[in-house]
């Protein structure tokens, strides 16, 4: 089942113009049904297949603290188009309203589906990854780095320069194992969503 994200950059007209770098980081990068493509002024939107991949990209947004975004969860209308743009159906009508729900919420995400009561689960383990990572230092943030990337807490250390005890300080102050285990919760509640 796809899911559409309807992306708005936040306080468009007081900073610069962000879509067109975001567009070009997602591209090839991550994994569509229908890329990436600027709808309106500052809005992009996609389509995506997987509920983790769809984690993965919300988080990412949500970490530069300059989006709101919107996730919708349904049925679209197939065939699929070769454009964005050009494609219909229930989960772009449901990303619109995230979207502008998200607008409205202290944590800019929001989730609406299929199945209300799985997108309102959705929505509240994305407000609390939300909060986990607009909270975190930025030594949180190079360890977590190191570690997600496969590294592990000794090998992070001697990169950083730390004692492996702060390494594991520094994913605890993150709340690195709590991230590990919303995400999948969170993929799992969007599938549900889509019917």
């Amino acid at each position: 089942m796809p899911f559409v994200l309807t992306v708005d950059q936040r306080a468009s007209r007081r900073t610069p113009d962000r879509v067109a770098d975001v567009l070009t980081r997602l591209e090839g990068s991550v994994p569509v049904l229908l890329g990436f493509e600027r709808t309106a002024g500052d809005e992009f939107q996609g389509v995506l297949e997987e509920p983790d991949v769809v984690v993965d990209v919300v988080l990412g947004l949500l970490r530069e603290g300059t989006w709101s975004v919107g996730v919708g969860a349904g049925p679209v209308q197939t065939p699929l188009p070769t454009s964005t743009r050009a494609a219909a159906g229930q989960a772009f009508l449901a990303a619109r309203r995230a979207v502008d729900a998200a607008k409205q919420r202290p944590a800019r995400v929001a989730v609406r589906g299929a199945v209300a009561a799985d997108a309102e689960d959705a929505q509240a383990v994305f407000g609390a990854l939300a909060v986990v990572i607009e909270r975190r230092s930025p030594q949180a943030w190079e360890a977590i780095g190191l570690v997600g990337e496969g590294r592990t807490q000794a090998e992070a250390a001697a990169e950083l320069g730390i004692s492996r005890q702060a390494v594991g300080q520094r994913l605890a102050a993150g709340l690195w194992e709590l991230e590990r285990e919303l995400r999948p919760t969170a993929a799992r509640l969007l599938a549900r969503a889509a019917g």
